[in-house]
């Protein structure tokens, strides 16, 4: 239990935690899902209140987190920020006072990491980024335990990341020195990853490419995502043109290493970012990726509330 004299743990970048603590979150995850899958009640945390905040539209996150939080056996509350009063000005610092006193613990996901940053500074609860415009830390835990759940341990692999250097791109640099494997980035130009943006310590784990077959050899997973993220729909028609051979088709993924996973976080442009061959065809795990958001969360929320469980 976090008492409220102690310095709650957050989850507001992937280097937040070490790579200890990931391991155990991968083990937790596993156990977890496995318990799912077997019917078995996991009430862990009874009587214990999720806050969900939205400034941006979702759906994986809402219903993973709020599934989540009852598959455990606590409650989750569901906030818009166009129906409260964070929506009419009041200040973040405020209202992280208030909704830290009245919960356990609070995801959001809003525009800017300042937003979060500053509500964690002020919450006695530890507070999860459900999405950013420059992390989304809870997708990349659910997409490198996809991977070790198919192929083991991501230590030493090469991820190929084509298209922007948005908040996913942002999210695997940063887990690609926390779990050292390495990051093969390729977008176009004038799209290129921003470090000081991305939050790096270290240049050793990732390297650009012009060309985008180019990253996308010999690696070991083969990720991308939409090429207008929310908050950039003003630039869909000079983004689309920029990226129109930044696609994720059948001969990029022939390139990659034979037992290769593409992955997805979702929503999907079939025949924009990603072929409907590729997205539907065998080397995809996106389904198991996009389930991995509950399993993960769950294992985050017990980690963040509970702490380490013996084994």
């Amino acid at each position: 239990m976090n008492q409220k004299n102690s310095a709650p743990r957050h989850f507001l970048q992937f280097k937040d935690f070490s790579r200890a603590e990931f391991e155990y979150l991968f083990e937790r995850t596993r156990q977890i899902k496995q318990q799912f899958k077997a019917y078995q009640k996991y009430w862990p945390l009874t009587d214990r209140t999720l806050v969900m905040i939205f400034e941006k539209a979702s759906t994986r996150t809402r219903l993973s987190f709020e599934a989540g939080m009852h598959q455990l056996g606590g409650a989750a509350i569901y906030l818009n920020t166009r129906d409260s009063q964070l929506g009419r000005g009041e200040p973040v610092e405020d209202a992280a006072e208030v909704i830290s006193r009245m919960s356990d613990i609070v995801m959001i996901r809003t525009y800017e990491q300042d937003i979060i940053e500053r509500f964690a500074a002020h919450s006695r609860v530890p507070v999860i980024n459900g999405l950013t415009n420059e992390y989304h830390p809870c997708q990349i835990l659910a997409d490198i335990y996809t991977f070790v759940e198919h192929h083991g341990s991501i230590q030493g692999k090469t991820v190929a990341w084509i298209g922007d250097s948005n908040n996913m791109c942002n999210t695997w640099l940063q887990a690609a020195e926390v779990l050292d494997f390495n990051v093969h980035v390729s977008t176009p130009p004038g799209y290129e990853v921003e470090p000081e943006r991305a939050g790096l310590y270290g240049t050793d784990h990732f390297e650009e490419f012009a060309d985008p077959m180019d990253a996308a050899r010999d690696a070991d997973l083969v990720t991308t995502d939409v090429w207008t993220s929310m908050g950039f729909e003003a630039e869909n028609a000079v983004r689309t043109k920029a990226f129109a051979d930044w696609q994720v088709d059948a001969d990029m993924m022939k390139v990659a290493k034979p037992e290769a996973v593409f992955m997805h976080c979702l929503p999907a442009h079939r025949g924009e970012e990603v072929a409907a061959e590729v997205i539907d065809g065998p080397k995809s795990v996106v389904w198991d990726e996009a389930e991995n958001r509950l399993h993960a969360q769950k294992a985050l929320l017990e980690f963040l509330l509970l702490g380490k469980l013996r084994s």
